[in-house]
């Protein structure tokens, strides 16, 4: 569910026409809907209200101080997986006891600013890195709270590069692993607090099945731990849900989300820890760009826009797939007439074969399509903005935010002059 829609054959965010906001932005430009991002968070709240549930924001998802403090008002926690995320968090107000700090090589001097803050836990997934969490601890004369993050060796069935969940890749720690650490959580019992189990097995999770094998694998673990002594305070069940691209496609809704979670109800005082990020902003951003010409060859016909692999880099590396429209559908209605519409591969101008944002999407051959004209890519609100670069010396783009019929830059448009401030 979002707030873009078509309003007299004219694609809107909110109240304000996407026209609008690239007249006085400038394009490429990634646009927001405060109501469609503030409807997410609500409805995630009422989906686990059955459950001691927190919710912890993966930053990695999308950082903008703006949407941060949003989503932190919500009550929501974060989890980041680096200082600068930990950093942007503090700063956009969230409670560092709601911080998880994730991923699989956080350095000393980023173990040292989280002990400072006393976040609510480390998401340990090493035994190297257990040890390395107390001896600083140690050093400071602190006490560390750890979670094991355990990896199931479960399919999440998505894409490889963001399946997390087998023993094929860099994260957690297998359960054949878990008496070792353990043994070395006794030895250091001064220095290292075991107070929570976690799990995560990849993103653009559209079959929740093995999410919930994941769930019930946690819970078992959880309840073992608790006949050995210890103090297990909740279940971290990471993230990873994914969201509807394009049209024919069928993603959960919020509480069949939830619903994967039912076991957990029977661990009394114990809280779930949710990871979500793409299931809150993936859908209440998208990326407006302007078509510069369109070219045919003999076997392919380009539009090609001024956004590029480095403004929106998910189809490039992930071989992802979002829905492109005209903001100006010009007397060709929407949906049953795009019959008559025809392929084209919607490209940028970097010198790179892989430059594209779609790759055979349906488009008119009309004048809508002609130069100047503008086009929005649906579901850019997570791993957007957040994965841009400057590669070829471009200028990263700027958000916005839709608040109804008012419009917020939340990041200016970064200027040549910025791409070289820091060189010497």
């Amino acid at each position: 569910m979002d707030f873009f829609t078509f309003k007299n054959d004219e694609a809107f965010c909110e109240e304000v026409p996407l026209a609008k906001i690239a007249e006085l932005v400038g394009t490429p430009v990634y646009v927001y809907s405060k109501s469609t991002l503030d409807h997410h968070c609500r409805k995630l709240a009422e989906a686990f209200a059955p459950y001691a549930t927190l919710p912890c924001y993966a930053v990695k998802a999308n950082s903008n101080l703006t949407l941060l403090k949003m989503i932190f008002s919500h009550g929501f926690g974060a989890d980041v997986v680096s200082l600068g995320e930990l950093e942007r968090a503090v700063k956009a107000g969230v409670d560092p006891h709601k911080v998880m700090y994730s991923g699989v090589g956080k350095a000393k001097h980023e173990i040292e600013r989280a002990l400072n803050l006393d976040i609510m836990a480390f998401n340990v997934e090493s035994l190297a890195e257990l040890a390395m969490i107390a001896a600083l601890a140690r050093s400071s004369g602190q006490s560390a709270a750890i979670s094991i993050r355990v990896n199931p060796n479960i399919d999440a069935k998505t894409n490889p590069k963001i399946a997390t969940g087998l023993h094929s890749t860099k994260f957690g720690i297998a359960e054949n692993d878990l008496p070792d650490v353990l043994e070395l959580i006794k030895k250091n019992k001064e220095e290292l607090r075991l107070c929570g189990v976690s799990c995560h097995i990849g993103s653009q999770i559209l079959d929740l099945t093995p999410l919930k094998q994941a769930a019930e694998r946690m819970v078992n673990i959880a309840q073992e731990l608790i006949k050995q002594g210890y103090e297990i305070q909740f279940i971290d069940m990471g993230g990873g849900v994914g969201i509807k691209y394009l049209e024919h496609q069928n993603a959960p809704d919020f509480k069949e989300y939830a619903s994967v979670f039912s076991r957990m109800s029977c661990l009394k005082g114990m809280r779930l820890v949710i990871e979500p990020g793409r299931i809150l902003v993936g859908n209440c951003g998208i990326l407006l760009t302007k078509i510069i010409l369109e070219k045919k060859t003999l076997q392919r016909r380009f539009v090609v826009v001024d956004a590029a692999m480095n403004d929106f880099i998910r189809p490039t590396l992930y071989g992802a797939e979002h829905e492109i429209l005209p903001v100006r559908l010009g007397g060709v209605a929407e949906g049953s007439s795009r019959a008559s519409w025809t392929q084209a591969d919607v490209v940028g101008p970097i010198c790179e074969t892989g430059d594209f944002i779609g790759i055979a999407k349906s488009l008119p051959s009309t004048e809508v399509t002609r130069s100047g004209e503008l086009l929005f890519v649906r579901g850019c609100g997570a791993y957007g903005f957040s994965m841009a670069s400057n590669y070829n010396s471009r200028p990263r783009t700027a958000e916005v935010l839709v608040d109804g019929n008012h419009l917020i830059t939340i990041r200016k448009r970064e200027t040549l002059e910025d791409l070289w401030r820091l060189e010497i």
